[in-house]
């Protein structure tokens, strides 16, 4: 699941668009299913989102939350190419998105009645 953060006022005009990008990413990086899109978007006013000094209001932090297994390159590999798309089909430059991978076991997730460490028919693979 991705929850992504923004000042609303610029999260709302493009979250389609950022979620299109987000999970062509996730397809292209991950293998992940087409019909496997878990988008979360939290809109925020302006005076509830902090963020650091030299950032604009197009500031927006992107969470990914998954099972563990993938390499360290692939995660590294997921980010970059992030950045790239974000910043080349939104203009929203790198400075200006934060991205956090946040691993759970297996055992941690819960879908379909199962844990993740119980689910057999994946239809992508997370040791990657």
């Amino acid at each position: 699941m991705i929850v992504v953060y923004g000042i609303k006022e610029k999260l709302n005009p493009i979250k389609v668009e950022l979620s299109d990008v987000i999970h062509k990413c996730m397809t292209l990086i991950l293998g992940m299913p087409e019909d496997k899109r878990a988008h979360r978007f939290i809109p925020m006013n302006r005076d509830d989102f902090f963020y650091p000094g030299g950032r604009s209001d197009a500031y927006t932090v992107i969470e990914i939350n998954m099972m563990a297994g993938r390499k360290v390159e692939t995660q590294k590999a997921l980010i970059k190419e992030l950045f790239k798309q974000i910043e080349n089909q939104l203009s929203i430059e790198p400075i200006d998105i934060e991205i956090t991978i946040k691993e759970q076991s297996p055992h941690c997730w819960g879908f379909r009645g199962i844990t993740g460490d119980e689910v057999k028919d994946l239809k992508y693979k997370v040791n990657v």
